[in-house]
């Protein structure tokens, strides 16, 4: 992939910065995607994990289907089953109607499974019967779905760590784990920080209509010295706080005052 490619692709994308690991992650994207293989993306939360199923279902035969994407951790365990699988009408006291679930609606495209590790262990056995025999059945229901469907997840958490506490599948793991990306955090990306630190400053004022503030040489030199636990999604929001509070121009005591 050449420069003027790789560059759309993160402007689409929104994506900033040119660390080694961040292109390495952003080439095996593109160069995964016309396959039908599954990919599990890994990235502490915060870093952005979200852009790489997007570029790999854009890139991909699937890119006229469906493209979804569900939270794994923000769905109830006690319906997750019937979000993922659907169900029958009368399954459950609240299913009134039959509904299809995320595979289905997702059928000739591609389903992105946020935040996996967070799933149920009954939950997984079920998607690991999907990736292994293209089969679901609805909740309330015995009758096998075919569907095609291409699946791609992500996790913060350590999966083989999972494993051996046993709150997650390793065969599941295996199926999901066939092509690895990993998302580098902001601090091993540090030479990005200065980047983005003028792409949010622009987004924000253009967003907020608040005026372009300069960031001085020294306060930039703290904040790239600064542990970044909470990724980019924190580096954001501290820009967002030092444009509120700061002056004509955001000092290293700004920075002192309100971030460190």
């Amino acid at each position: 992939m050449d420069s003027q490619d790789l560059q759309r692709i993160k402007n689409k994308y929104d994506i900033v910065g040119n660390d080694a690991g961040l292109i390495r992650a952003i080439d095996t994207a593109v160069a995964v995607a016309p396959t039908d293989l599954t990919v599990l993306i890994t990235g502490e939360s915060g870093v952005g994990k979200d852009a790489i199923p997007q570029i790999i279902h854009q890139f991909s035969r699937r890119r006229t289907g469906k493209y979804l994407a569900v939270n794994c951790g923000a769905i109830p365990e006690g319906t997750i089953n019937a979000e993922l699988f659907g169900h029958e009408k009368g399954a459950f006291t609240s299913a009134i109607k039959q509904h299809k679930g995320k595979f289905e609606q997702a059928d000739g495209g591609t389903l992105f499974l946020d935040e996996i590790g967070d799933m149920s262990l009954a939950a997984q056995a079920k998607v690991l019967r999907v990736l292994q025999e293209k089969k679901l059945s609805r909740v309330g229901s015995d009758k096998d779905i075919i569907v095609d469907v291409r699946v791609l997840a992500a996790t913060n958490k350590n999966l083989k760590a999972e494993i051996e506490k046993g709150t997650f599948r390793e065969d599941l793991y295996h199926r999901l784990s066939v092509i690895v990306i990993n998302v580098p955090t902001l601090d091993d990306r540090k030479t990005d920080i200065p980047l983005l630190v003028d792409h949010f400053i622009g987004q924000i004022c253009a967003e907020t209509g608040m005026p372009a503030r300069e960031v001085d040489p020294e306060a930039m030199k703290l904040l790239v010295e600064k542990s970044w636990t909470g990724n980019i999604r924190e580096l954001r929001n501290v820009v967002e706080r030092l444009l509120i509070l700061s002056g004509s121009k955001i000092t290293a005591a700004d920075v002192k005052s309100y971030v460190l």
